[in-house]
């Protein structure tokens, strides 16, 4: 591992500060940050902690919303009871991700912000447009079982790992960012980028920007949510195919629906199509899959993961008939 300076900042406006001195290499942070810092994949001149900062706080907004600082744990944000009975889904996508052990140390920022899983970023001698932009990709024709199938690029097919962020993607989440310049907020549907011809820009924070929060709406809808997740074994376990659903029926009609998709791109997918397919329609086992069906249209597989794009197809229409007869369950 390279040498590297520490920084520990006391408050926000000082790590701030500190991202944004002149010729600082800005990281980003992550989950697994130390760990690719471990295997000489990310080398930064100076690390910053922000562990004393005063973000590891959830709070119920006046407009109904809930306000969620970057710095709660991610066991919190699952037991904590406004999220639990008024977003269940997002309580489920976190309880499904990693271990008890890293659930009580990860942080919502660190959750967003953690880089992809696929093989070959990780493994310094095969070529990834992402970890060195121009070298190539050897997933494309290599080993490329959790693949992308939407929104890839003859760049780079690798995905993102998170299940929190799927059901942020559902749940209308907007991100907060903080700099010497301000505050701004993002959509989080439009925070992580698609790979294009530059893989190397997975998001849209700038390089002087800090997280500082994630805020949901309020959303009633999303009392009357599910996650499911499909993966190679119990736990433990990233997703070939996850799904965060939200669904409102009156009289046997589809009134409301958020859907989300994760292990299928390099960002949480947000299943437009499929929502606009429910949405009016009756609450049935055939609009389920005819919804299914109209996201998956545009879906392309790689050598190895075909079977990913009817995984998603029976993923959606069980989290969705599973809502429609038990409810949240949460």
């Amino acid at each position: 591992m390279k040498d590297f300076a520490y920084v520990s900042a006391q408050d926000v406006a000082t790590a701030v500060r500190a991202i944004a001195e002149p010729g600082a290499k800005f990281l980003g942070g992550g989950t697994n940050l130390v760990d690719l810092m471990r295997q000489n994949i990310e080398r930064p001149d100076t690390v910053i902690d922000i562990t004393r900062l005063p973000l590891d706080r959830v709070e119920e907004l006046p407009d109904g919303g809930v306000r969620i600082g970057a710095l709660v744990r991610n066991s919190h944000l699952a037991a904590h009871r406004v999220i639990r009975t008024r977003y269940p889904m997002l309580a489920q996508a976190i309880l499904t991700g990693a271990s008890g052990q890293l659930r009580n140390m990860a942080t919502v920022g660190g959750n967003v912000l953690q880089r992809t899983r696929c093989p070959y970023f990780a493994d310094l001698a095969a070529r990834c447009n992402k970890r060195e932009p121009g070298a190539g990709c050897d997933a494309i024709g290599g080993f490329n079982r959790n693949a992308a199938i939407f929104g890839a690029s003859d760049s780079c097919v690798a995905t993102h790992p998170s299940d929190m962020c799927v059901a942020l993607a559902a749940l209308d989440a907007t991100i907060e960012l903080e700099s010497v310049r301000g505050v701004r907020r993002l959509p989080l549907v439009g925070f992580h980028m698609l790979p294009g011809d530059s893989p190397q820009h997975e998001t849209a924070i700038a390089a002087d920007e800090l997280i500082t929060a994630i805020e949901l709406p309020e959303l009633p809808v999303a009392a009357r949510s599910r996650y499911r997740k499909v993966r190679d074994r119990a736990s433990y376990a990233f997703a070939l195919v996850s799904v965060a659903a939200a669904l409102e029926v009156r009289d046997g009609v589809i009134t409301e629906a958020r859907l989300a998709l994760g292990g299928v791109a390099a960002r949480p997918w947000r299943a437009h199509a499929a929502e606009r397919a429910l949405m009016g329609g009756p609450a049935t086992e055939e609009r389920f899959r005819l919804a299914a069906d109209a996201e998956l249209e545009g879906a392309v597989a790689q050598s190895q993961n075909a079977f990913k794009i009817e995984l998603a197809g029976r993923a959606i229409t069980a989290t969705l008939r599973q809502l429609q007869v038990e409810g949240s369950a949460a």
